[in-house]
């Protein structure tokens, strides 16, 4: 049987089998026909792969991609390479499936000139290098993804007031409406910026075009969406980022003490953070949203905060089960797990450091389909040819009045 790496490197060979065919001038029938065997090759490897990960037990899920998106993602990676296109190349590009998420010939402007909507395979490359720079996309904040980018209304209703109450028999019942409002979530642009290549590099059959341009968009996105869905001010051009967001929501903030109280030293809340300030700023969320609730805070907080210990002298950072199963336990601060956001502040005089709470409660709404332009004439004094992509975006907290989430701040 082989090893899973020598698995890994046949995977790995019959890509760039495939990518040899996929690059000649001429596409023909013979071209097509050996590039779509060598794609099955990599889809069935990919399968052996799962099953030997996942000791011997096979995967219902696994994926194997439809031969219309093996013919599209064919046609994409030619049309970045800048090989001239059939007209059924072109239609697989121009045309979306209903299933897919988005009306048909939704794409940026003629698809001659300005750019095709991105094959499915190609999307999700790029959407796994965002989840690494910026987690806040992926299991941390809620999601949301919409075909179109019409605005789009979330409901919220807070009937927390009413409970049920015991009545004689024939006795009145009284009656209370419900109280419905919404969070209005838009689509904002979110570009990449040019990213530009060589002629060269284009042309080398075994350059994997692809996954290097959605590492680049992908680091780019992961940047610029961590900022924006912090700290974003909702003013009408940028989502409302998370801080803005409980800012506006009317919970009030926590003000930290300082650390003096278990450390016997001199910190204050201008420069530290307590025990007891983490407490507090716990039990100021309602025990309903504290079930799924997180810390959120920059990694300089956390060296700090590793270093606290609680009022019995034990340390309130908790190393878990390393691991990448499911069932792996994670690192914990107060018996809560945490995330890593940069763009948070660090600890420092009336600044921000953490927030707590039911962090799904901040829904990010993405437009589906990615779009990239090939910028060919712009960059040809130098040898070179752009790329840039965009995606739309918008991000708020869905508050029904009751805070799933609290901010820690810095004594002033």
């Amino acid at each position: 049987m082989p090893t899973v790496n020598e698995l890994r490197e046949a995977r790995k060979r019959a890509h760039n089998e495939a990518i040899v065919y996929l690059t000649k001038e001429k596409f023909d029938a013979e071209c097509r026909s050996n590039y779509d065997r060598a794609m099955s090759e990599v889809d069935r490897l990919g399968t052996e792969i799962e099953r030997a990960e996942g000791n011997g037990s096979i995967v219902q899920s696994s994926f194997r991609m439809p031969d219309k998106d093996h013919k599209r993602a064919a046609a994409f990676s030619r049309w970045m390479r800048g090989i001239q296109l059939d007209e059924a190349e072109r239609r697989s590009l121009e045309f979306r499936d209903v299933a897919e998420g988005a009306p048909m010939l939704n794409h940026i402007g003629s698809y001659s000139g300005l750019g095709f909507l991105v094959p499915t395979a190609f999307a999700d490359a790029i959407e796994v290098a965002t989840k690494y720079y910026a987690p806040l996309s992926s299991g941390v904040f809620g999601k949301i993804e919409t075909g179109t980018g019409a605005p789009l209304p979330y409901p919220t209703n807070n009937d927390t007031a009413q409970s049920a109450v015991i009545v004689g028999e024939a006795g009145t019942i009284n009656e209370s409406d419900v109280t419905a409002s919404h969070v209005l979530f838009g689509a904002y642009k979110l570009t990449s910026g040019v990213v530009k290549a060589s002629l060269e590099l284009l042309q080398d059959s075994f350059f994997d075009l692809e996954s290097f341009l959605a590492d680049a968009f992908g680091v780019r996105y992961g940047r610029g969406l961590e900022g924006y869905l912090t700290n974003g001010t909702g003013n009408g051009t940028q989502p409302t980022g998370i801080l803005t967001a409980i800012e506006a929501s009317g919970a009030t903030p926590i003000i930290a003490t300082g650390s003096s109280e278990t450390s016997g030293g001199s910190e204050t809340g201008v420069n530290s953070i307590g025990y007891s300030d983490l407490v507090n700023l716990e039990h100021s969320v309602d025990p309903s949203y504290r079930q799924n609730a997180k810390y959120m805070f920059h990694d300089l907080t956390l060296s700090r905060l590793k270093r606290i210990l609680d009022k019995f002298g034990r340390p309130i950072w908790l190393p878990g089960m390393a691991g990448i199963s499911s069932n792996a336990q994670q690192d914990t601060l107060n018996g809560y797990s945490y995330v890593i956001n940069q763009s948070m502040q660090t600890i420092g005089a009336s600044n921000t450091t953490v927030v707590f709470g039911d962090l799904s409660k901040y829904k990010v709404r993405k437009v589906s389909g990615f779009s990239v332009q090939r910028l060919s004439e712009l960059y040809a004094a130098n040898g070179q040819v752009g790329f840039i992509s965009n995606m739309r975006i918008d991000g708020n907290l869905v508050d029904a009045g009751s805070h799933p989430c609290n901010l820690l701040m810095q004594h002033s």
